[in-house]
């Protein structure tokens, strides 16, 4: 029976992740599996791998065929050239201990490499963040300062309003006429006619001629 190591999509629509599976190659893709080695998550940067190392490695001995993105992920770990070892002591190439000695120098590289990575991520990522945060705060500024504009603008267009109705206002006083205080007249007096203001009108009187 032709055994292939594969993928099992697992997850919700647009965020899956996988089951690396051992199964029978006729076997529907989210089918029966004979055994699971382990998970693929490539939702995350970098992405999760967490595989049995003996088990995989028992399978690829006993022939199973990875598919091409199980090809990836086994080379990642090392567990094709950990085979690839195992192959050359069975042939004579050189001994066990040889391969040991190769796996692991090989495995120090690959952490080494890996970390490098990781480490790097981690800079990208916090530099990203750092000018998001930048850019944001820019935004803030811009906005606080638009506002800040709005409303002096606001101000200056109701002080020069007001001072438009107060020059208005003292026009319309300007204009209005402040009439004068009319002092009423004092009534003439009446002549009093006393008894010396009598005779002299008499000897003023002209005598008539007999």
């Amino acid at each position: 029976m032709p055994v292939k190591i594969r993928l099992q999509r697992q997850g919700r629509k647009k965020k899956p992740f996988y089951h690396i599976v051992i199964a029978d190659s006729r076997a529907p893709r989210d089918g029966k599996y004979i055994e699971r080695l382990g998970i693929y998550n490539p939702n995350t940067n970098p992405a999760t791998i967490e595989i049995n190392f003996d088990r995989a490695l028992s399978w690829l001995q006993k022939g199973a065929q990875p598919t091409d993105t199980c090809r990836a992920i086994l080379s990642y770990n090392g567990v094709l050239y950990k085979n690839h070892l195992l192959n050359g002591v069975r042939k004579g190439a050189f001994d066990e201990a040889t391969a040991e000695v190769k796996f692991n120098e090989w495995k120090t590289q690959k952490d080494a490499k890996i970390l490098t990575n990781n480490e790097e991520l981690a800079t990208k990522k916090q530099e990203k963040a750092k000018k998001r945060l930048d850019a944001e705060i820019k935004i803030n500024e811009e906005r606080a300062q638009e506002i800040a504009k709005r409303n002096s603008e606001l101000v200056a267009e109701v002080e020069a309003k007001a001072k438009e109705e107060e020059d208005a206002k003292a026009e319309a006083n300007k204009k209005v006429e402040v009439k004068p205080e009319v002092e009423p007249k004092a009534e003439p007096k009446a002549e009093v006619k006393t008894e010396e203001s009598v005779k002299k009108d008499s000897k003023e009187e002209p005598k008539t001629e007999v």
